[in-house]
C-alpha cells in the first residue's frame, strides 16, 4: 500500500518525528515511500513500545530505534538514526556480533551481564542484550531486532556493595539473624572480634558464636526480640583474645510486608572502658549516660539507613524477574490485538453493508453479511473464554463427556495435525468411566499436547492416546486429589523428552523453550488451570531422549443427570407455555433489551429491571414469576445475593445466572439446586434453550 512519507510513520513520540523528516534516499533503505511493509509494521510496533528497541534492517545493519533506545545510547543520538550499526558501536560491534551465535543472523541469542569493553561511551556498565531475526515479506530474514537494557543484577550487586561499605565503615558489629538464630549477615568488625572469618559466621547460630554463657546471659532478650520487641541491654561479649570485653547490644527486628518478624539485626558495640569507668567513678554517670545517648541515636540513623538499602534490594530483585516476562507479554498482546481486529473489521464492515444495501432496498443479499458477522462474532467469544480459562476466570461447563468417543471423533484432526511422518494410534479402556468435565475446554487441553507432542518430535516418531479408569485411595499421591473415582487421558510422544530443569518449569506461565516468536509458554500452563479448575491434576513423566507422557486426571461422573439437548440452528427454538412469566435482571441497556426480545420472540412474558432493588420490587408483589434471569456482576447486590432474597420470598424459584467473568462458580458452592449458568456472549438458541430447561426443571 503506498504512503505518505510527510505523515508516516504516525505519532507523537521524538523518534516517529525524526524517522518522517529523515533524509533517507542517501540511506541503504532509500526512499521512505518504497519500504517494504513487513518494515513499516515493525517500525510501527516498536515506535511504540515503552522498552528500548532498535531495529537492525538489511544487509548493512542500518538502525531504527525508538525514544526510549535513544535514552539509552546518549551521545550516540541521533546520528544512529539510519546509520549502521558498526559505525555506531566501532569495535565494539564485531564482539558483540561473533559472541550471539558467531554472527548467525538466523538465530536469536541472549546476553545477560554483558560489560562493553574499553573504549566505548557506556564502558564500565553492564547491560542484558537480546539479538531476535526479524523477516521481510517474503519471509525472509531482513535484519535483527536489538533490545538493550541495564542489568537488574548490577544493581543488586552495587547495593550489596553499598550496604558492606556502610556497615564496615562503622565502628560497630553489625549483623543480621534469621528465626532459626542464624547469623545471615555480618560485617568485618565481627571477624575482627571473634578472629574468624566470613564464611565462618555465615549460617553459624547464636550460641556457637558467641559461646553458652553469654548466649545464657541474653536468652530472654533473644526470644523478646523474635517476638518483634526491639531490645537495648549491655552484656558480656567474649572476644577473640581471651579478655572479657563489655558491649552495648541492640536487637532491632526485622518484619516482612504482612508484618511477620523475619529476625533481628544486632549491633553490638565495645562499651567495656565505659563499663570499667563507671564501676569505679560513680560520679561521672551524668556524663556517660550523655555519651550512650550520642551512640544509640547514631545506631538508630544506622539501622534506618540499613532498612531503606535493604527494601532497595527487594525491590531491585522484584524488578528483575518482572523484566524476565515482559517480552513474552509484549508478543501475546500484539498477537491478541491483531487477531480482535480482524474479527471487528468482519463484523464493522458487515454491519455497515447491511445497512447500505437496507437503505437501497437490497435486503434479499444482506444474509452473507449477517452470517459473516456472525462468523466474526463468534470467533471473537472463543478468543476471549480461552483468554479467561487461561486466567481460570472461565466458568466451566461440566457434564458427562464420554473421552473414548471424544477421542476418535479427533483422530482424523490429529492426524492432519501431525502430518504423514508421524504414526497415531490409541489405547483406549473398553469400560472407561464418563468424566465430569467440560469437553470445549478437554478437547482444546488435547488438541494442545498433541500440537506439543508434534514440536517434539520434528523428524518423525509416535504418538499415542491412552485412557483408563483409576482409584485413588487415601495413600495416593497424585497432586492434592482427593481419594475417589478419576479418568485419566495420556498423550505419550516418542520426542526429545525434557530436562529436569525444563520439567520442573514446564507448568509456569510464559515458559517455553521453542524459538522466538513460535510459542508464548501458556499452553501447558492454561491445561493445567483447566485441569485444576475442573477438580483434577496433570502429571508429566518425561526423560531426555526418551519421549514425554502427559497424563490428565479428570473426576469421574457421578450420575449426575445429562444437560438438556440444545436446539439445532436448523430447528425452531422452544416456545413457551400459556402465560409464562421470566424476570430478567441485567444492568446493561443493550444486552437487556436483547434477552427481552428473544423472550419476546419466543412467547414468554417478560419483566425486566436494571438493578436488585427494582427487582425485589417484583419479587414482593403478586406478580407470576416463573423463572429469575440474572447478571451476576450487578452494581451493589449482586446477582447471587439477589438470589437467596428472591428464594426468600418465592422458595424452589427457578434462577438462569449470566455472566462474562466467573472464577470456578461451578466448584465453590456458587450454585445450588434449580440454579445454572450461561456464559456471554451465547447465541440466542442457547439462550432459549437454557431457560427452557430451567422452566421444565422440577427439583
Amino acid at each position: 500500500m503506498p504512503i505518505d512519507p510527510g505523515a508516516w510513520p504516525a505519532g507523537n513520540s521524538e523518534m516517529s518525528g525524526r524517522i518522517r523528516n529523515h533524509d533517507w534516499s542517501a540511506t541503504p533503505l532509500g526512499p521512505i515511500h518504497g519500504w517494504p511493509v513487513s518494515l513499516r509494521v515493525l517500525l510501527d510496533t516498536l515506535l511504540e513500545a515503552p522498552l528500548p528497541m532498535c531495529l537492525l534492517w538489511g544487509d548493512q545493519d542500518v538502525q531504527l530505534y525508538n525514544d526510549a533506545h535513544a535514552a539509552l545510547i546518549g551521545t550516540g543520538h541521533p546520528a544512529a538514526i539510519g546509520a549502521p550499526v558498526a559505525t555506531t558501536w566501532g569495535e565494539v560491534w564485531p564482539e558483540l556480533n561473533d559472541a550471539c551465535n558467531g554472527g548467525d543472523r538466523s538465530q536469536a541469542c541472549l546476553l545477560r551481564n554483558y560489560r562493553l569493553p574499553e573504549g566505548d561511551a557506556q564502558r564500565g556498565v553492564w547491560f542484558d542484550l537480546a539479538l531476535s531475526p526479524v523477516r521481510d515479506d517474503d519471509r525472509q530474514i531482513a535484519g535483527r531486532l536489538l533490545c538493550l537494557r541495564h542489568s537488574e543484577e548490577e544493581t543488586l550487586r552495587r547495593s550489596e556493595a553499598e550496604i558492606m561499605t556502610i556497615t564496615d565503615a562503622l565502628p560497630v558489629l553489625i549483623g543480621y539473624v534469621d528465626q532459626e538464630e542464624r547469623y545471615r549477615f555480618n560485617n568485618r568488625h565481627y571477624q575482627n572480634w571473634f578472629g574468624q572469618s566470613p564464611e565462618w559466621l555465615y549460617g553459624k547460630r547464636l550460641i556457637e558464636v558467641v559461646g553458652e554463657r553469654a548466649y545464657n546471659e541474653r536468652r530472654e532478650q533473644i526470644s523478646a526480640a523474635l517476638a518483634g520487641e526491639p531490645m537495648v541491654f549491655e552484656a558480656y561479649m567474649p572476644h577473640h583474645d581471651g579478655k572479657p570485653r563489655h558491649a552495648l547490644m541492640h536487637y532491632l527486628p526485622r518484619r516482612d510486608a504482612e508484618g511477620q518478624v523475619q529476625g533481628f539485626f544486632v549491633l553490638c558495640q565495645d562499651v567495656t572502658e565505659r563499663w570499667q569507668a563507671e564501676q569505679a567513678l560513680r560520679e561521672l554517670n551524668e556524663t556517660l549516660e550523655s555519651r550512650v545517648q550520642e551512640r544509640t541515636t547514631a545506631l538508630a540513623e544506622v539501622y534506618e539507613r540499613l532498612l531503606k538499602e535493604m527494601a532497595s534490594r527487594e525491590q531491585a530483585q522484584e524488578a528483575l524477574r518482572q523484566a524476565q516476562k515482559m517480552e513474552a507479554v509484549g508478543q501475546l498482546t500484539g498477537g491478541i490485538a491483531h487477531d480482535f481486529n480482524n474479527m471487528l473489521t468482519g463484523i464493522i464492515g458487515g454491519l455497515d453493508l447491511i445497512q447500505r444495501y437496507n437503505q437501497t432496498g437490497r435486503h434479499a443479499e444482506t444474509q452473507r453479511f449477517i452470517d459473516a458477522a456472525v462468523t466474526s462474532a463468534n470467533r471473537a467469544a472463543a478468543l476471549t473464554h480461552r483468554l479467561l480459562a487461561f486466567a481460570r476466570r472461565q466458568p466451566l461447563n461440566l457434564k458427562r463427556v464420554d473421552l473414548n468417543a471424544m477421542v476418535e471423533s479427533m483422530r482424523d484432526l490429529m492426524v492432519r495435525t501431525l502430518g504423514g511422518h508421524i504414526l497415531v494410534d490409541a489405547q483406549l479402556q473398553p469400560d472407561l468411566w464418563a468424566a465430569n468435565s467440560d469437553e470445549n475446554q478437554l478437547e482444546s487441553a488435547l488438541l494442545n499436547l498433541v500440537i506439543n507432542a508434534r514440536d517434539a518430535m520434528p523428524d518423525g516418531g509416535s504418538l499415542y492416546i491412552a485412557t483408563a479408569n483409576v482409584q485413588l485411595s487415601s495413600q495416593s499421591e497424585v497432586g492434592e486429589l482427593a481419594p475417589g473415582r478419576y479418568v485419566t487421558l495420556s498423550v505419550i510422544d516418542s520426542g526429545c523428552g525434557m530436562t529436569p530443569k525444563v520439567l520442573a518449569a514446564a507448568f509456569e506461565p510464559f515458559f517455553t523453550t521453542k524459538p522466538i516468536g513460535q510459542g508464548t509458554g501458556l499452553g501447558l500452563s492454561m491445561i493445567y488451570g483447566f485441569a485444576r479448575q475442573a477438580g483434577g491434576h496433570v502429571q508429566i513423566r518425561s526423560e531426555p531422549g526418551n519421549g514425554t507422557e502427559v497424563t490428565l486426571y479428570l473426576p469421574a461422573h457421578h450420575a449426575l443427570p445429562m444437560p438438556a439437548a440444545t436446539s439445532s440452528p436448523t430447528e425452531q427454538p422452544p416456545q413457551a407455555l400459556q402465560g409464562e412469566t421470566v424476570l430478567v435482571v441485567e444492568d446493561d441497556p443493550a444486552v437487556r433489551q436483547l434477552v427481552l426480545d428473544v423472550l419476546g420472540m419466543l412467547g414468554y412474558r417478560a419483566l425486566e429491571a436494571a438493578e436488585a432493588n427494582a427487582a425485589i420490587e417484583f419479587l414482593e408483589s403478586g406478580e407470576r414469576i416463573d423463572l429469575l434471569v440474572s447478571d451476576v456482576g450487578l452494581p451493589g447486590m449482586n446477582g447471587r445475593q439477589l438470589a437467596d432474597i428472591a428464594r426468600q420470598h418465592r422458595p424452589g424459584l427457578s434462577v438462569l445466572f449470566m455472566t462474562g467473568y466467573a472464577e470456578q462458580a461451578a466448584s465453590s458452592g456458587f450454585l445450588e439446586a434449580g440454579m445454572d449458568m450461561i456464559s456471554k456472549p451465547f447465541q440466542i438458541d442457547h439462550l432459549a434453550a437454557r431457560v427452557r430447561g430451567m422452566l421444565a426443571y422440577d427439583g
